[in-house]
């Protein structure tokens, strides 16, 4: 995937707007936030389609509340007031929003379902995250319940349940019991994906409205490639 590609305004997925937040569904290979490439993130297509929907004068409040690993799919949650960031911003720090994962892989875990607990060290050079069995000097602990959903002709749907928010911690805690994800060069996959993506995505977020406090659940879905919807 180009480093230059990134969404536009057109073919942006929202899944949820109201006065309060905005839910997208990221395509791979989209930045969320500025970084070092310069390309232009989610963040700034977001505020140009809030900008042109509403039309809006000047510039656009919006607050980045988390984030997803550049080749990763799936929901993102921005705020779309000062009200809810904050908010929204302790939701996630303290773990009451709840993140749900589908992984494709072409090893099957050993067993059907298992919570995953290991120590997380992170290799800030390389941009990569070890996890280890026991605990190592400056590692983190790291916890995810993952289940097999289905059985594809060549690969296996797993479904992740995150406890905790580590770095790379889904790709790195499945490589480590030997199921990289389909694409993922960096934790041990044996090839890539023609685009630069990997079959990571965010497929569910449920948290309660910053705002209203009432509780939402948005599903998002796959991006639409032959592996992907053979899981649908």
């Amino acid at each position: 995937m180009s480093k230059k590609q990134h969404s536009t305004v057109n073919n942006l997925q929202v899944l949820l707007e109201d006065n309060h937040l905005i839910v997208i569904n990221k395509r791979p290979g989209d930045i969320v936030q500025g970084d070092k490439t310069g390309d232009i993130p989610l963040s700034d297509t977001v505020k140009a389609y809030l900008k042109k929907k509403h039309n809006k004068p000047g510039n656009v409040y919006l607050g980045v509340v988390h984030r997803l690993d550049r080749p990763t799919s799936g929901v993102v949650v921005f705020a779309k007031t000062s009200k809810a960031l904050p908010r929204l911003n302790k939701m996630f720090a303290e773990k009451d929003a709840k993140k749900t994962y589908w992984a494709i892989v072409k090893n099957s875990p050993n067993v059907p379902e298992k919570r995953l607990v290991h120590y997380m060290k992170r290799n800030t050079k390389q941009n990569k995250s070890y996890a280890n069995i026991k605990e190592v000097p400056d590692s983190k602990k790291a916890i995810l319940t993952y289940r097999i959903l289905k059985k594809l002709d060549r690969y296996f749907l797993l479904e992740v349940d995150l406890e905790t928010g580590r770095h790379h911690q889904i790709r790195s805690q499945l490589t480590a019991i030997g199921s990289p994800i389909k694409g993922d060069l960096k934790y041990g996959f044996n090839r890539s994906n023609a685009d630069g993506s990997i079959h990571l995505h965010a497929r569910k977020l449920r948290l309660m409205h910053p705002v209203k406090k009432v509780p939402l659940e948005i599903i998002a879905p796959p991006p639409n490639d032959p592996i992907w919807n053979a899981c649908l």
